[in-house]
């Protein structure tokens, strides 16, 4: 979804940034998919004739994008956002690039070793509804999720 966000908000003047985001968060953040499907008509009514691009790529990938919608809202709220991925990818780029070569393959595996490990250091946060969170994922994917838990 973030994706989406940020394509559609590509072309977006600054002026109308602000109230276009507002109105295009109705769409993700709307309770189920008929509520999200009517908050998309409403965006294209008031946005659909100045940013028609916008409007055209959220009814392309709909079909992708409602699937979000199938899952409880705790879960909902660490789908769309990446921030954590990209920030771990982040972690990986900054050590690997400074490094033109590994002599192994062992080699490679214990700097990534170590970036993962120093990365699980720093994930001291908790995460809010973390117990209602796991138990909807449990839900959902069954004893997959405990393998990892």
């Amino acid at each position: 979804v973030v994706h989406q966000i940020r394509n559609s908000t590509r072309f977006v003047s600054y002026k109308d940034r602000k109230a276009f985001c507002a109105d295009m968060r109705e769409i993700y953040t709307a309770a189920n998919e008929e509520a999200g499907l009517a908050a998309l008509d409403r965006f294209e009514t008031k946005w659909g004739d100045k940013y028609s691009y916008a409007i055209k790529s959220w009814r392309d990938n709909w079909q992708y994008l409602s699937t979000f919608f199938k899952y409880p809202p705790e879960i909902r709220r660490i789908i769309y956002t990446t921030n954590a991925i990209e920030n771990f990818n982040r972690q990986i780029r900054k050590i690997t690039k400074t490094k033109s070569s590994f002599p192994t393959d062992d080699s490679l595996f214990k700097i990534l070793y170590l970036i993962v490990f120093d990365a699980s250091e720093k994930w001291t946060m908790p995460m809010r509804e973390w117990g209602i969170i796991v138990n909807q994922l449990r839900v959902y994917f069954g004893e997959r999720v405990d393998t990892y838990l």
